[in-house]
């Protein structure tokens, strides 16, 4: 596993501080790779005080105006969460989300994706995510700082790291070296765009009244970690259906 293929994405991040705290544990376990969703404050002294010589770092953030945009060339999307959401999704524990990095192919990236300090991840972009991670804190008393929370995962993954190079290698998480590269998240959403689409061709999906339909569409596909031929499969099925509804 390269830990320099592992991004941490913060979104709508409102002290710039907590940046800086970020950017500081980030680089206690050799994380470098920061993207930044429309913060309100940055660049900020504020940021460069906190991170106490991680300063780097921060110089070469990214800021990019969506998550969408942050998180599209990834192949395992990750989004932290403190609660239960309406539809259960995939989760795991920072130890568990470690051993799903390393069982990933050097070249393929991870970005693990933090929200606001005051309301975490909206449903929205918790969807977005392949699947989500836990930290396991009391009950009564959940609310993580964003450096720290930032910091238990960045240890765990920095633990397998160091196993990982000592020859203690886990097994793969298919059970076997994959054969293709894995989609990319921007792959990943143009297959959903199309299959909302054909469903709304087919009379299957009703736009006036989704109810749940995509979002469950989604943790289905998303916990498949579909590679790239089967994203193209997939779509080449789409296709045909669209040109079969066209004759009819």
């Amino acid at each position: 596993m390269k830990l320099e293929n592992i991004r941490i994405v913060l979104v709508n991040t409102t002290h710039p501080g907590n940046i800086g705290g970020v950017a500081r544990a980030m680089k206690n376990m050799g994380l470098a790779d920061l993207s930044l969703v429309v913060p309100r404050v940055f660049p900020s002294g504020d940021a460069d005080a906190r991170a106490a010589g991680a300063s780097d770092i921060l110089q070469t953030a990214s800021v990019v105006g969506s998550l969408e945009e942050a998180v599209a060339d990834a192949h395992v999307v990750v989004g932290a969460s403190a609660r239960g959401r309406n539809i259960p999704w995939p989760v795991m524990d920072p130890h568990e989300l470690a051993g799903v990095a390393v069982s990933l192919q050097e070249e393929q990236k991870i970005a693990i994706v933090f929200g606001r300090e005051d309301r975490g991840l909206t449903n929205e972009e918790l969807q977005l995510c392949h699947l989500h991670v836990h930290i396991p804190s009391v009950e009564g008393f959940s609310s993580l700082n964003l450096a720290a929370a930032v910091q238990v995962i960045a240890y765990e993954l920095r633990m397998v790291q160091l196993k990982e190079s000592q020859g203690e290698l886990q097994a793969p998480k298919w059970g076997t070296d994959w054969d293709v590269e894995l989609a990319e998240h921007r792959e990943l959403e143009l297959l959903f765009d199309h299959l909302e689409k054909v469903l709304i061709d087919v009379d299957f999906l009703d736009p006036e009244s989704p109810r749940h339909l995509m979002p469950r569409l989604r943790r289905l596909f998303q916990r498949a970690v579909p590679d790239k031929v089967e994203v193209n499969i997939l779509r080449g099925m789409l296709s045909h259906i669209q040109k079969k509804n066209d004759l009819n």
